[in-house]
């Protein structure tokens, strides 16, 4: 039997040790809001909370109870805008990084 270990420890070890991981998560889940995928990229910016500033600090941050964020970004979550984009300049501060969306296109 093979050894494995949980999926979330992956992702807390990939981000401690690769920062252009993180960012491209957070990209990632930015393009999917973007795109009509609300419900993926809440999974990712949950992933990278626990990975990076933690539930209690971005509490803090918003501010927002812990179990809200939880639930937030949980699955069936419904964060509203305002906490959607507090959540994304909370990330951003954290990884020391600017969030820039542009208009292209379609192909």
């Amino acid at each position: 039997m093979a050894l494995t270990r949980d999926f979330k420890e992956t992702i807390v070890e990939r981000v401690n040790h690769d920062p252009a991981f993180a960012k491209a998560l957070l990209d990632e889940a930015s393009e999917l809001f973007l795109n009509g995928e609300p419900e993926t990229a809440r999974l990712i910016l949950r992933d990278l909370v626990n990975a990076t500033i933690g539930f209690e600090a971005l509490a803090n941050a918003i501010p927002a109870p812990s179990k809200s964020l939880h639930r937030m970004l949980s699955e069936r979550g419904n964060p509203s805008m305002n906490n959607i984009a507090a959540i994304f300049k909370a990330l951003s501060k954290t990884l020391n990084v600017q969030i820039e969306t542009h208009v292209v296109e379609a192909k």
